[in-house]
């Protein structure tokens, strides 16, 4: 079982992140139009009005005309912050605005973050039960036991909205669903095993709490806390302990564990020893979720067991039980039906769909968007991954569900097939690409270089790339240079990154000798010129390592203008074979993601250039998972207005007829004809009208300014431009990139080395 690294950056680099452009992670952007008189007057005064009447009249009506019903408020008072104990309510602030994060990306869900400064249950209690009427729901975070308890009881006889702690159900609802799956697997019956759960905290009781709920015997299920094994009779219990004692004469983990089928861990590193393990039934399961180390590692495990199925809390081995699968999908549910509550059969339910899910089987989608091998249901496969986009339309489905049938809907749903495609529309496309592309190239390695090393931002990315072990990364510049920036980020000067330039003579004379056999006929050059090339100009430099195959790939830009660094690249590398070279650009706003071409090579293509593009950009969309739809632009649709301009468009669409390509396309076309289903009535003979997702623009300049002005003005998020059909994997960050941009193009130009058949350059 292999074991990566864990993502790491400096305290330095952590800070800037959340102290850059806006301080925090969330702000507040409204949903309507205010750009007019009426339009300010609608959204407040006098237009306010008629929903003010509308919700004191009937309350319901407050989900219907306010934010209400897509609200959730993340509450902490900071007792208990990720581990780090009672740091405060204040300083709860970043992680509960991580959490409303987290909340928008995974289930499109708004959130704010409330801190209360009070570790008394009765005042929280009061707080929240005087502002919940504004929110759907509540999600508790980060609250110390015993009050985590005491608050969400209370809070949930009060309100008729989800009261939720994630730090409780989430993990249960999760383990839950591991557990039913790593029961199949080892062909044992739920309510004939015996289980030891070690950690008597919030997780561990509701752990405990719906693994009954599903149908294992208490009798059955022996928890361990600091003291020993609760018993019946042991004296210094509280109520809640009190509840999971059982008659037993085990009174240590090491006696608890003899013969056990299950072991779940939440307590602390180096709790179960692998003399425990040997004592263990045949087939045990152990969830070892302590964090950031497990209670035992599945190397020891398997060091003393080959037949265990094991899962951990952490991302670096496979069974991740991890929180993300279930919060976010659980609310979606919860608040798309309006429901009062979040019991125990919509848990339940939660559980079930998730173990159903890592039963099916992946498809091609799914592994696009995960990246790497296709996961098969079995002992290192019981918890479908937490960057599943299946996730979004299964639980919150089952949940919703759930909730109609035991009576806690406000809403009901007519036809669920039609909600989860709903549900589907909510993911951001953006990230569940780089996810995959990003897991796809963890698991083969590349080397990949940075060739404006010296710039901040691409060193930046060039630590991110290692860090995130996304492959090793190799910085051009100077050495005293580079390390004076590593040490300004916040790392030690000596941070383990290699660095080259023109110093390195064999290198050198490599990447020269080759140059002037390639330039020396094609360009009239002498082996001097290509020796100034190689030792002046470190995209040359960089572009020869990839040529000569001392790295994989490549990324440059940022500190000079796209087409200079193209310039000089395609001096050292030629376009692959058959294709043509131009810019691709991925461009998704509100939930859809366009392809734009060619937004930064060839100024002014021809129609067989134009098909040519079209055929490159629907190959990289199948790349990427998307089924593409190629529209050809203009300012036309079919021939009205007809221009010589638009003539080129329309020979390209038939071009591509006589050669019957495997993906649709049409044209002419206005781009909100291409873009918006209401002229699907217009056009019904046309198959993309409305949907397309590939759009060929009739000239760079048309491409470069629509893509930029849609960066610029609205929310979209860009990646790109991708440099297409140039021989090796080289990709082209536009000037002032951010850190995430560069290491986005990086990750594709990595992925691009594997999955792409270059030429071959001896």
């Amino acid at each position: 079982m292999k074991k990566t690294k864990i993502d790491h950056y400096t305290d330095k680099e952590a800070l800037d992140f959340h102290k850059d452009k806006k301080p925090g992670k969330i702000e507040i952007s409204s949903s309507k139009n205010m750009t007019t008189k009426r339009d300010l007057a609608l959204a407040y005064s006098p237009g306010v009005a008629a929903p003010v009447r509308a919700i004191s009249d009937n309350p319901e009506a407050a989900f219907d005309y306010t934010s209400k019903g897509n609200l959730v408020a993340v509450i902490s008072n900071g007792s208990a912050i990720l581990g780090m104990g009672n740091l405060g309510a204040l300083a709860s602030k970043p992680v509960m605005e991580g959490k409303a994060v987290l909340f928008k990306r995974f289930a499109d869900i708004d959130s704010i973050d409330l801190e209360i400064d009070s570790e008394n249950p009765d005042e929280i209690i009061n707080s929240i039960k005087n502002f919940a009427p504004s929110f759907g729901g509540i999600n508790l975070e980060d609250i110390a036991a015993p009050d985590c308890f005491i608050i969400e009881e209370k809070l949930k006889k009060i309100l008729d909205i989800p009261v939720f702690h994630d730090d409780q159900h989430g993990t249960a609802i999760i383990t839950t669903a591991a557990l039913i799956n790593a029961l199949d697997i080892s062909k044992k019956e739920i309510d004939r095993v015996k289980i030891v759960v070690n950690g008597a905290g919030a997780s561990a009781m509701a752990c405990a709490n719906l693994f009954q709920k599903t149908g294992v015997p208490q009798k059955n299920i022996t928890m361990v806390d600091r003291t020993g094994v609760i018993y019946r009779g042991r004296d210094n219990l509280n109520q809640w302990k009190s509840s999971h004692a059982i008659e037993t004469k085990d009174r240590t983990l090491d006696d608890a564990i003899t013969n056990a089928d299950v072991f779940l861990g939440l307590s602390a590193k180096g709790a179960l020893t692998k003399d425990m393990v040997k004592k263990m039934a045949k087939n045990p399961i152990i969830f070892a979720c302590a964090n950031p180390d497990p209670e035992i590692t599945p190397e020891e495990i398997e060091e003393v067991r080959d037949d265990a199925i094991i899962a951990t809390g952490r991302s670096d081995y496979p069974n991740q039980v991890n929180n993300l699968i279930g919060f976010p999908y659980i609310f979606r549910g919860a608040l798309d039906v309006r429901s009062k509550t979040i019991n125990e059969d919509m848990k339940i339910a939660a559980a079930h769909a998730i173990a159903k899910l890592a039963k099916e089987d992946v498809p091609d989608e799914v592994i696009a968007a995960m990246g790497g091998e296709r996961p098969h249901y079995g002992k290192d496969y019981i918890i479908p991954s937490t960057f599943d986009p299946r996730l979004i339309s299964v639980i919150p489905a089952a949940v919703a569900k759930a909730a109609i049938d035991t009576g806690v809907a406000r809403k009901k749903i007519d036809n669920f097939e039609i909600y989860k495609d709903q549900l589907k529309q909510r993911l951001d496309p953006t990230v569940t690409i780089m996810q995959g592309v990003n897991s796809y190239i963890k698991k083969k390695p590349k080397k990949v270089v940075f060739a404006d090393g010296e710039d901040e931002n691409t060193l930046k990315a060039a630590i991110a790339f290692k860090n995130s072990d996304l492959g090793i990364p190799i910085l051009v510049g100077k050495e005293e240079l580079i390390k004076n920036q590593i040490k300004k980020i916040g790392y030690n000067e000596n941070f383990d990154i290699e660095i080259v330039n023109s110093k390195d003579t064999a290198k050198r004379e490599k990447y020269v000798k080759y140059l002037f056999k390639k330039l020396q006929r094609e360009k009239g050059m002498l082996e001097w010129d290509c020796d100034r090339l190689v030792r002046n100009d470190r995209v040359i430099w960089a572009s020869c390592m990839v040529a000569c195959q001392d790295a994989d790939a490549m990324i440059t830009g940022n500190t000079r203008r796209y087409s200079s660094s193209l310039e000089k690249i395609i001096k050292v590398v030629d376009p692959r074979p058959g294709e043509i070279m131009f810019g691709l650009n991925l461009v998704v706003n509100r939930g859809k993601t366009i392809f734009i071409c060619d937004t930064s090579v060839i100024e002014y293509p021809d129609a067989k250039q134009l098909a040519e593009m079209a055929k490159s950009a629907a190959r990289v969309a199948k790349l990427f998972g998307f089924d593409p739809k190629v529209a050809f632009l203009s300012h036309s649709t079919f021939g009205e207005p007809a221009t010589d301009r638009t003539k080129r468009l329309s020979d390209a669409v038939e071009i591509l007829k006589n050669d019957k390509v495997d993906f649709k396309f049409d044209g002419e076309m206005q781009p909100d004809v291409a873009l918006e289903e209401m002229y699907k009535e217009l056009y019904p003979f046309s198959e993309i009208v409305g949907n397309s997702n590939v759009l060929i623009m009739p000239s760079q300049h048309s491409a470069a300014i629509s893509y930029k002005m849609i960066k610029s003005m609205s929310r979209a998020k860009v990646i790109g431009p991708l440099l297409i059909g140039l021989g090796l994997p080289i990709e082209i960050a536009p000037l002032r990139s951010s850190t995430s941009d560069i290491l986005n193009l990086a990750s594709i130009a990595a992925y691009s080395a594997d999955v792409i058949d270059y030429k071959k350059i001896s």
